[in-house]
């Protein structure tokens, strides 16, 4: 009896393990359709598919319609030739005669593109047809994903009229993932600011065991448009250079062809010596030269689509053509020429900052760049942070976008949350994206927003592009958290086409990835959309910025300073808290000027105290303690108020979710319920050590009504936030 007893308790827990919700299958669920309304329609429309073709990539399509239909719609779609009513008929003008034949799509696959579709209802010859074309395979495939999509957000498809298009060439995921080493005992290579585990590249096992997770890895990149990878940390190993690693490469690429996602590399400039034993690598030196263009030359023999490489030059240490009194077009152009007879393309990374400091680490950027505006060859592309600093939870867009007119720019976002809270605060990075993209820079009069630049259209660039470092480790739900994949999600369908909204990418993600369930969607999609704001108020309000920790950048530090510590990495070189106020004075007449690297009427505006948007105060001035904001309170009492407002948004996001408990499965309810319960214990943490810290300045009184913490600034002081989350994990 005993002997039932435990087969019986052992049967349970396995079934409850295989269908356990692990997160593993990200926002491709295809999963009965729940609407019964919606699935008698659907499977009346979609009664046989047509797809004719036999390349990797049509055969990629095949494979996830197949597998979409029969999940979502619980049964096997027949699959024909001839046309009748309720055929999908899938393909493009080469593939499909009967695709090549329908005049009507002529005009809307002219305007497709390269990797657009077009969906549309039509008739036959008296039959009633969906028809999905494109005029390559990829474009297929991206079609097939997004018809799919109306299939899992439960939109009617009785009368389709959809072309939809990429309005950026490249739109890349940088993975900082480096490659393993002695201390990495056998497992893959860790991933700098990556907080979802180790990297997806088990190197040690390419290229002759290749995991499942790199086909599930490409799928996802293609069913959001994302067409390139970049494997490798932009502080890059020359090991990846050499021929073993390019092997290894190769067998990825070969996984991810199909999906359209091409795979590029970091590139260190010292590889030449390094690797090759040269005595430099002076860009302009004959053997360095030829040594780059040899090593081209066998990453194209062995990944005849490789994409190119990214370059991080005389940065944080790294070399570059400054080390041998070069400049970044010698050294930009010199992988430039090598990659251009294959049509590969160099992104040549701006975030630079060397080991002298700077009055306002800021501007550097745009000082060394925008002097060298036209110089560089063709297929180079000038990859710039999103902002003038690092990827701070609030930053005005960076002067270069429209500081460089005759150079091709591409955007660099950071999808994993550095500053943000890492993987488990629930922040959704659309909102902060879009305040980038739809910033109007005047470069070019107005109206000439980022986006536009990015894109091509402002500057009328051959070339665009977008990058986004990577939130997606070897965690089995790939970002450390469910919520996290949302900006995944949100960063691919962006780069896609950056006018679509915040709230639109989320209302997609919800339905694809919990329930269509409006009392569901609606709520979640509401603090989703409210997440980041939250975020900045909490930890870094009216313009405040680098207020982080030491080491992972995890929890307050506004007190980090010292002279161990180059002062711009500091927290104090940032905040510039005094007996006066609070804030970096970056204005003409007092301070740093970096207002200047703007176009008018940017520039005004971000110069004059009164003119300048509340949320970028700090950021662009000194501000008084008792200066009176736009409220007719003091800045001191409103600095209190964000701070207050930021917890509040973390209480409401509790209980929003804790009212969803029987609408979601118990295992992703209670992660997000313990993540929630962190992040407002962070949001607390924040408060005390920053309003504890800038009082010791102001010497102004936190009044009683507005909540005093709960501790005095020593014990916040002494506090070691991640060692803190560290015992509470263990818990």
């Amino acid at each position: 009896m005993k002997k039932l007893i435990f087969y019986f308790i052992l049967l349970v827990c396995c079934t409850a393990t295989a269908v356990a919700e692990d997160g593993y299958r990200l926002w491709l669920r295809y999963d009965k359709v729940s609407n019964k309304a919606l699935l008698s329609e659907y499977k009346g429309a979609i009664k046989q598919v047509v797809l004719p073709g036999t390349s990797s990539t049509l055969l990629a399509a095949q494979e996830e319609l197949t597998n979409g239909l029969k999940g979502l719609l619980d049964m096997d779609v027949a699959k024909g030739d001839a046309i009748a009513n309720g055929t999908l008929l899938v393909g493009t003008p080469a593939s499909s005669k009967a695709i090549a034949g329908l005049a009507a799509l002529k005009g809307a696959l002219k305007e497709a593109g390269a990797e657009g579709y077009v969906i549309r209802t039509v008739m036959i010859n008296g039959k009633s047809v969906t028809v999905l074309a494109a005029n390559t395979d990829v474009g297929v495939l991206y079609g097939v994903f997004n018809f799919l999509k109306l299939l899992q957000t439960q939109k009617s498809i009785k009368a389709l009229s959809i072309t939809d298009y990429p309005h950026i060439q490249y739109r890349l995921l940088d993975h900082w993932d480096n490659l393993p080493g002695p201390r990495d005992n056998g497992q893959t290579g860790t991933i700098e600011r990556g907080f979802a585990g180790r990297s997806l590249w088990d190197w040690a096992k390419l290229p002759g065991t290749i995991s499942p997770r790199y086909k599930d890895y490409a799928r996802a990149d293609a069913s959001i448009g994302i067409n390139g990878a970049v494997l490798t940390n932009v502080n890059a190993n020359v090991q990846v250079l050499t021929p073993d690693y390019i092997k290894k490469a190769a067998a990825i690429a070969d996984v991810f062809r199909p999906y359209g996602v091409r795979v590029f590399l970091s590139a260190k400039f010292s590889a030449p010596v390094e690797l090759g034993g040269l005595k430099t690598a002076d860009p302009l030196d004959p053997t360095v030269i030829k040594w780059w263009t040899d090593k081209i030359n066998e990453i194209y023999a062995a990944i005849p689509d490789f994409g190119g490489f990214v370059v991080k030059a005389n940065s944080e240490g790294q070399p570059g053509p400054q080390t041998y009194g070069r400049g970044h077009v010698e050294g930009a152009n010199l992988f430039a020429d090598a990659l251009a007879a294959h049509g590969g393309i160099v992104m040549w990374r701006a975030f630079v900052y060397d080991n002298k400091v700077s009055e306002d680490r800021t501007m550097q950027a745009y000082k060394e760049f925008h002097p060298l505006d036209g110089k560089f060859k063709p297929n180079v592309v000038i990859q710039v942070k999103n902002g003038p600093l690092d990827f701070q939870p609030r930053e005005p867009f960076s002067p270069l976008f429209g500081g460089m007119p005759n150079t091709p720019e591409m955007m660099e976002f950071q999808v994993t949350k550095e500053y943000l809270g890492d993987a488990g605060n629930l922040v959704y990075l659309a909102p902060m994206w879009k305040e980038c993209l739809d910033s109007d820079t005047y470069a070019h009069g107005k109206g000439t927003t980022v986006a536009k630049i990015i894109e091509g259209k402002g500057e009328h660039h051959a070339i665009s592009g977008i990058a986004g470092v990577s939130n997606i480790g070897n965690d089995v739900d790939w970002c450390g958290s469910n919520f996290s994949q949302a900006n995944w999600y949100a960063y691919g369908r962006l780069a896609w086409r950056p006018a679509l909204t915040s709230a639109g990418i989320a209302d997609e993600w919800i339905r694809m990835t919990f329930t269509n369930d409006k009392s569901f969607v609606e709520p979640i999609k509401q603090i989703m959309l409210t997440s980041r704001e939250a975020a900045v108020n909490y930890m870094t309000p009216i313009g405040l910025h680098h207020q982080m920790a030491l080491g992972g950048h995890y929890g307050p530090g506004p007190w980090v300073g010292g002279t161990r510590m180059r002062a711009d990495q500091t927290s104090v070189y940032f905040n510039r808290a005094d007996s006066i106020g609070l804030g970096f004075d970056r204005t003409s007449k007092t301070g740093s000027n970096s207002v200047s690297q703007y176009a008018e009427p940017v520039r005004t505006i971000f110069d004059n105290i009164k003119k300048t948007p509340e949320e970028y105060l700090l950021w662009f001035h000194h501000v008084p303690w008792n200066y009176k904001m736009k409220s007719g309170k003091t800045m001191w009492i409103e600095l209190i108020e964000h701070y207050n407002k930021g917890i509040a948004s973390v209480k409401n996001m509790q209980k929003v979710w804790a009212s969803m408990e029987s609408k979601v499965d118990p295992e992703r309810f209670k992660e997000e319920t313990h993540n929630l319960a962190v992040q407002l214990d962070d949001a607390e943490i924040w408060k005390g050590s920053c309003l504890l810290y800038y009082q010791t300045f102001s010497k102004l009184p936190i009044p009683d009504a507005l909540g005093k913490p709960v501790h005095d600034l020593a014990y916040y002081e002494k506090l070691r936030i991640t060692d803190k989350r560290k015992l509470d994990n263990e818990k």
